[in-house]
């Protein structure tokens, strides 16, 4: 049986439902999950000691240790991420001279 995907997105992040974090996935410092590079703000976890960030190489990846975490940023509604491990990246988009990261 496959598990249903759950998928939250919040301005240019995206996170997915995973089973677990990878095994070699190291803490990172902070909550932030994506900077505003053209507006200074940040996408982040608003409430300390409910979640941890970690990285594997280049991925990156939240875990929700309490029974919720909100996500917020000044340009977006916040969002309740219950306990569980996601994927976070930010959404790229296509120019014909490239694939970039969209900046917020």
């Amino acid at each position: 049986m496959i598990a249903p995907a759950f998928l939250y997105r919040h301005g240019d992040v995206l996170l997915a439902v995973v089973p677990a974090l990878p095994a070699d996935a190291k803490p990172a410092l902070g909550l932030i999950l994506a900077h505003g590079e053209l507006t200074g703000h940040a996408h982040r976890i608003h409430e300390t000691g409910v979640a941890q960030l970690f990285t594997q190489g280049t991925f990156t990846y939240l875990q929700v240790t309490a029974a919720k975490a909100t996500l917020v940023h000044e340009e977006h509604r916040p969002i309740e991420l219950p306990t569980g491990v996601y994927r976070v990246w930010q959404q790229r988009e296509y120019t014909p001279t490239a694939i970039r990261t969209v900046l917020d």
